[in-house]
C-alpha cells in the first residue's frame, strides 16, 4: 500500500520521466538534423573541392600555353 507521501514521490518521479524523455525526443530530433545538415556541407565541400581542382587545372593550362608562346617569340 503507498503512502500519501509515496504517491506524492512517484508522481514526482513520473514528472521528472515525462519531461527526460522529451527532452531525450528533442535532442534525438536536433541530433538528426545536424547529421543531416553535416551530410550536406560534406556533399557541397566535395564540389567545391572539384570545382577548385578544375580551375586550378585550367589555370595551369593557361600558364603552361603563355610559356610556350613566350618561348616560341624568342
Amino acid at each position: 500500500m503507498t503512502t500519501p507521501d509515496h504517491s506524492s514521490q512517484i508522481l514526482d518521479l513520473s514528472k521528472r520521466l515525462d519531461r527526460l524523455l522529451e527532452a531525450t525526443r528533442k535532442l534525438t530530433a536536433e541530433n538528426l538534423g545536424l547529421k543531416q545538415q553535416l551530410d550536406a556541407l560534406n556533399q557541397e565541400r566535395t564540389a567545391l573541392q572539384g570545382k577548385h581542382a578544375m580551375a586550378r587545372h585550367r589555370v595551369e593550362a593557361m600558364i603552361g600555353r603563355l610559356n610556350d608562346l613566350e618561348q616560341s617569340d624568342e
